[in-house]
């Protein structure tokens, strides 16, 4: 779960006054006054969890069933996904950290296109994936002192916001995805938990393993990215239940430029990119043991249009996601 803004912290001294030193007794009277403070830690807040999530229907961009009429219609797998993640606010910003290990169903087989002559290679079993990503902030209020990128009632905090994605699968397409993103962060106001906006200039660099030749990285152009980030209590139900999500949008990044003209093969025009996931969180160990930020059970919907911003047409299929999902969450820090 993301984590934006900041925590208070307040300090305290404590100090023993002429009439408190009195009742001591006139040996521990004369001792010099002790002030105590309590050392602030370096982090505000910080949470690391692992969870595990299983999601059904998934699909794949160009992994498709032809129907008997001629027509296509995409294939479908189910995926089982471990998760680490870590969050944390200090002083000056927040830090983001998440690692997904996917596992595919054998409907989207492991695969190369490595082989002699570049004939692929497709392996009976489901396809793995590693995909991390990192997301920071730098508070302006903090930066600068004051209290100038704050709107009262509107927007709380404004922040340089930063990061990148990376992953790896070992499928066919190959897919080697490296990204970086910088722009700001808008914290709003809200009466309980948090809602940001992320604006940011997204660059991002990836591989076509069904492209000829033998350079098969592309680089695409530069867009805006917006990113949506939600936590909001639900504590009308009386339950320990939480609404949480994102939605990303990127816009369209060109075919891909390849450092081999020749290898546009399989390099169409991408399309606005539209993620959005919704998960409904109940946090089970303060419902059950009443200790709350232990383990949380959550159900969700993921929406993904243009999956990687593919665009579907007539005879390529697998761009539409509508997946539920459900899980369980365990924090470990």
């Amino acid at each position: 779960m993301l984590v934006r803004g900041f925590a208070a912290i307040v300090l305290s001294c404590g100090m023993f006054g002429a009439a408190c030193a009195a009742d001591l007794g006139p040996e521990r009277a004369k001792a010099p006054l002790e002030t105590t403070v309590k050392e602030v830690p370096f982090f505000l807040f910080a949470d690391t969890q692992v969870s595990y999530r299983y999601q059904f229907p998934t699909v794949t961009p160009g992994i498709q069933i032809q129907r008997p009429d001629g027509s296509f219609r995409s294939r479908e797998a189910p995926k089982h996904i471990l998760n680490i993640s870590h969050a944390d606010a200090w002083a000056y910003g927040t830090n983001f950290f998440s690692l997904d290990i996917l596992k595919s169903g054998s409907q989207f087989p492991a695969g190369t296109t490595n082989a002699p002559g570049g004939i692929p290679v497709f392996q009976d079993y489901g396809n793995t994936e590693a995909y991390g990503l990192y997301r920071g902030t730098l508070s302006l209020n903090a930066l600068t002192g004051t209290k100038a990128f704050t709107v009262p009632g509107i927007v709380k905090e404004v922040s340089l916001a930063f990061g990148f994605d990376a992953n790896s699968q070992n499928d066919a397409f190959g897919s080697k995805k490296r990204d970086v993103v910088g722009g700001l962060n808008f914290a709003f106001d809200v009466p309980a938990g948090f809602l940001n906006l992320s604006v940011h200039a997204y660059k991002e660099w990836n591989r076509n393993g069904f492209n000829v030749g033998p350079d098969r990285d592309q680089s695409f152009n530069t867009v805006p990215e917006f990113e949506i980030v939600y936590s909001l209590p639900l504590s009308f139900t009386g339950l320990p239940l939480t609404l949480a999500g994102f939605n990303n949008i990127v816009l369209p990044k060109g075919r891909g430029i390849s450092d081999n003209p020749g290898a546009y093969a399989f390099n169409p025009p991408r399309g606005v990119e539209f993620l959005s996931r919704t998960n409904l969180v109940l946090d089970l160990g303060k419902l059950v043991y009443d200790q709350p930020n232990r383990v949380d059970v959550f159900i969700g919907f993921q929406y993904w249009l243009n999956k990687f911003g593919n665009v579907e047409t007539r005879t390529f299929k697998g761009t539409e996601e509508k997946s539920f999902l459900a899980g369980v969450a365990f924090h470990v820090f």
